[in-house]
């Protein structure tokens, strides 16, 4: 059975209209403890699966670059994933959480809008959270400088193992690159 929730948000205020971005990074912080915060229900696809057919599909990708640089940035992507694929974790993932799929709202300040519903580990969330608004982060001068902080930020408050975030975080960086 499903179920289904209607909801009236502020479709014209995301949590992009948030000028501290430690604020707003303390909004999906919060948002995604309290989705991670319980194991998912059964049915949902899993992340083991769909990292195991990223790294198969590694060697013919690697193939078609051209620059040894990117390719050796792909097959550590790569090993990183390889490493933790063995255990996906069994959390709930919105999957695709940025500033633009937060809305205001009246119950909550914040609700998260639109997930793309999948069972593993949190670290796999992080991604959407650290390259969200990149304009206003290459605005900064120093984007590095900004997503580390981000990162920081988010593994603290969601009290992840800062290895395993950076593992799959790199993950996320190979599934859109391939």
């Amino acid at each position: 059975s499903s179920t289904m929730l209607l909801e009236r948000l502020d479709g014209s205020r995301t949590l992009a209209s948030v000028e501290d971005d430690d604020e707003a990074m303390g909004v999906l912080a919060g948002l995604l403890n309290r989705l991670h915060s319980v194991p998912a229900p059964p049915g949902l696809r899993g992340l083991g699966e769909i990292a195991g057919a990223m790294v198969e599909e590694v060697p013919s990708a690697v193939d078609s670059l051209a620059d040894p640089e990117d390719r050796s940035r792909l097959r550590g992507w790569a090993s990183a994933v390889a490493e933790l694929v063995g255990e996906p974790g069994d959390r709930v993932l919105h999957w695709d959480l940025h500033y633009e799929n937060v809305l205001a709202a009246e119950r909550e300040p914040w609700l998260a809008i639109d997930p793309e519903p999948l069972v593993g580990d949190p670290g796999f969330d992080l991604w959407p959270a650290l390259d969200t608004g990149w304009e206003r982060i290459e605005a900064t001068g120093d984007a590095r400088r900004v997503v580390r902080r981000r990162f920081d930020l988010l593994t603290e408050a969601l009290e992840l193992d800062r290895g395993r975030a950076a593992g799959w975080t790199l993950a996320r960086l190979l599934q859109n690159t391939l």
